[in-house]
């Protein structure tokens, strides 16, 4: 589409692209080449030509369900009509607590406290909140360190950038918030083209260890964690690895926090990643696939032992954790959840997406055979692969996913790797048509 063009350009008088400045984008370079969806529908995306293109990103891993589901319009339109907004400082709504009750029965056991926010950058600024208002309200004052990962993501607030540990998230803003360390990430060459939990690694959970011995466990709060890297590229944990980080939290009384924003709600075929790998942390951070994509919001996970101890220690009549957002539990939001995790419920996605996931990542593990290939990971509904960089990092990625799109099929990448993750209402075919067209896309990149 060239940007001349009347329906969106530039310069026209209909519709004007020169006001918007777009995140995470090279904005001159899009404006110049521009890629637009104009609808969407279950498994797909539509240009503005009508011209469908497979979702195979779930969006940007918001929209399991598939697009423009009715079920979830009917409640947002309904809920417009009856309670529009309402505060949640001092006052609340019905439907807030209706979803804190039915993600209560999706959690692990104990994590049974909700604090809504609208974004997964909120979800984790906040859980960094928490960890600290636990941490003094048990008398731990000193505890004001986070240990996070290399290869991270925990969004863009500054909190999150600060976890953070990819370098170009990192590189502007990462050292404006101080007291946080990095443990290695677990990619490790010996792993490579493994598919499921890779085989080596586990001994690296004793990063924090050395941390704990370098710094003092009396000077850290919160370990924060994704339990499968996402957005550097689908970093999955070892057998162990998550089980030994919990073990040396527990012992140092250092809070633990899984960063699910990508992980939740069905991607590891479990309600979430927690479940899926056995170890129940002491927050869990959730978004995007909490509304099927549709309204913004997220929530943090709380464990009991930690919500008690903050709100216990208050004096009488006191605000127990002195945060919050003007959007958090909006009632629109709430509805459009409660109308998502009854499709999760009724049309079985997340038992769909376990019993998908060993047929999505065998097609996956075949592209291995194309010489610009040289990494295939993944777990549940979600896989990564790296291609050979052309000397400039990222370059490659860039393109491939632009020519995707050409293609007929929209995914994410970081740097030189494309990230699938599909929806849940993918069939066969839908696998098969994505990988031929990431097959053949490849197959015309040198090695």
């Amino acid at each position: 589409m060239s940007p001349s063009q009347p329906l969106l350009s530039p310069d026209s008088s209909a519709v004007s692209m020169q006001h918007q400045w777009l995140p995470f984008t090279p904005n001159r370079e899009f404006k110049d080449d521009p890629r637009l969806f104009g609808s969407a529908r279950d498994q797909y995306f539509y240009d503005l030509d009508g011209r469908p293109v497979l979702d195979a990103g779930s969006g940007l891993f918001t929209t399991p369900a598939g697009h423009c589901r009715r079920e979830i319009a009917d409640a947002v339109h309904a809920q417009l009509l009856e309670l529009d907004f309402t505060p949640s400082f001092l006052r609340a709504h019905p439907k807030s607590f209706e979803l804190s009750n039915r993600l209560v029965e999706l959690l692990p056991a104990g994590m049974d406290k909700l604090f809504f926010v609208s974004s997964g950058s909120e979800a984790v600024d906040t859980a960094m909140k928490i960890c600290l208002a636990y941490q003094r309200a048990r008398g731990a004052t000193g505890r004001s360190m986070f240990v996070s990962r290399e290869r991270a993501y925990h969004g863009v607030n500054f909190g999150g950038v600060a976890l953070s540990g990819m370098v170009n998230n990192r590189r502007a803003y990462g050292n404006v918030v101080h007291g946080v360390v990095h443990m290695r990430d677990t990619w490790m060459e010996e792993n490579r083209f493994q598919v499921g939990q890779p085989q080596h690694g586990r001994e690296r959970a004793d990063d924090l260890l050395r941390l704990i011995q370098l710094h003092g466990a009396e000077n850290i709060a919160a370990c924060f964690v994704e339990p499968i890297a996402g957005s550097t590229g689908v970093l999955v944990p070892p057998p162990g690895y998550l089980e030994r980080l919990r073990e040396i939290c527990t012992a140092h009384g250092i809070l633990l926090v899984f960063d699910e924003v990508i992980c939740g709600f069905g991607r590891t075929g479990r309600p979430f990643a927690a479940q899926s790998f056995g170890v129940t942390p002491d927050l869990i951070t959730m978004a995007k696939a909490l509304t099927n994509g549709a309204i913004p919001m997220a929530a943090v996970a709380v464990g009991r032992h930690v919500h008690d101890t903050i709100v216990d220690t208050a004096p009488d009549g006191a605000i127990e954790f002195f945060h919050g957002y003007t959007w958090s539990a909006h009632p629109v939001s709430c509805a459009a959840a409660l109308a998502a995790l009854d499709i999760y419920r009724d049309e079985k996605l997340f038992e769909r997406a376990h019993a998908m996931s060993g047929y999505f990542l065998e097609q996956v593990a075949t592209l291995r055979e194309l010489p610009v290939v040289t990494d295939i990971r993944g777990y549940g509904m979600i896989a990564g692969v790296d291609i050979q960089s052309d000397g400039v990092p990222g370059r490659r990625g860039h393109l491939l996913q632009k020519q995707l799109f050409d293609a007929g099929v929209h995914l994410k990448t970081t740097g030189d790797c494309a990230i699938l993750s599909p929806q849940f209402i993918f069939e066969r075919e839908h696998i098969d048509k994505t990988v031929d067209i990431v097959r053949s896309t490849l197959a015309s990149f040198e090695a």
